[in-house]
């Protein structure tokens, strides 16, 4: 499967439906006092649609990532029109205010910081427009953050949901390969000490709310910075040789995707997907190439039905069938 314009364009139309869609939305805020009481838009100019922060900033991600790859699709006048009333320096230097608060310190850590990274770097992609050098004093801010995060972190948050260490290191670290070299061997060292050592994977996967996978997410950082002739048998003593791949890891069921927590299942199928494309590129073995794309592709078969649908799952899947999709091997 690929990101052909006609999916492009579905979700374009997706993101461009809840990005600045205020209402519903789930706030990650810590209340000082009562002066604090205020609609989500006040406190985030940029990032108030999208049920919440990090939705709203990964749409925005999949919609400039769609902006760059199909420039001449219907939607795109509108997409750049809204990225233009969206990241002004007024409302940006509103977001980079709030990190201030003494309370923010773990506002949206680690998976919105990533995100946000992330979207710095595509924005900056526009050449054209003055998007990516905007965001830019934000990005900055966050990496600082995690920088210093990782120098306390003494060991990995391995859950399948917004904690999950390895999937913001994934995002980060393409961020800071070009814009901050020691954020950058940061994240390496600290992935190598805390998940080269690593066997035999037998998780209790997968949890009933989780859109990552706690192995796959780390095996695909670990892709990332280990020589492909050490990632091969890294991988192989992970979730080869025990048989956890080919046994366990199967296209999870979403039973009801109007529950929010229920709804992330569909995004653990895409975020597989994604995970195991990825790794299998490093893989020599035919085999266990065939394995992991024929299990990518089971995956994404399942999940790629459900992006749109239920509010609970379209104001974020896309961006995961986007990772899924535009992985090549």
């Amino acid at each position: 499967m690929e990101l052909t314009e006609d999916i492009a364009r579905n979700f374009a139309r997706i993101a461009l439906g809840h990005v600045a869609r205020p209402y519903p939305y789930k706030d990650d805020h810590v209340f000082e006092s009562e002066a604090d009481v205020r609609p989500p838009r006040t406190a985030h100019p940029a990032f108030f649609g999208s049920y919440d922060w990090h939705s709203c900033v990964h749409g925005w991600w999949t919609l400039l990532t769609l902006l760059r790859l199909y420039p001449a699709m219907p939607e795109a006048a509108q997409i750049a029109a809204l990225a233009d009333e969206t990241f002004t320096e007024a409302k940006l230097a509103v977001e980079l205010a709030y990190l201030d608060r003494p309370t923010a310190r773990g506002f949206e850590r680690p998976y919105g910081w990533a995100w946000l990274l992330y979207l710095q770097l595509e924005a900056g992609r526009h050449q054209d427009r003055q998007w990516g050098a905007r965001i830019e004093p934000l990005a900055r801010a966050f990496a600082a953050r995690l920088c210093d995060y990782l120098a306390v972190l003494t060991y990995p948050i391995t859950v399948g949901t917004h904690f999950n260490t390895a999937f913001a290191l994934i995002l980060a670290r393409d961020w800071a390969e070009r814009h901050d070299p020691a954020l950058f061997a940061a994240i390496d060292d600290w992935a190598v000490r805390v998940f080269a050592a690593r066997r035999h994977y037998a998780g209790w996967e997968p949890g009933g709310d989780e859109f990552l996978s706690p192995v796959l997410t780390a095996a695909l950082l670990m892709r990332r910075i280990m020589p492909a002739q050490e990632f091969r048998p890294w991988f192989a003593a992970l979730v080869l040789e025990n048989g956890w791949l080919e046994r366990e890891c199967r296209p999870v069921t979403v039973s009801d995707r109007s529950d929010g927590k229920i709804a992330h299942l569909d995004g653990l199928n895409l975020s597989r997907a994604w995970c195991l494309t990825g790794c299998a590129s490093a893989l020599k073995d035919p085999a266990a190439r065939q394995l992991l794309h024929d299990r990518a592709g089971e995956h994404l078969a399942a999940a790629l039905p459900h992006v749109a649908g239920d509010y609970m799952g379209e104001h974020w899947l896309a961006s995961f069938a986007m990772l899924a999709l535009l992985t090549a091997d």
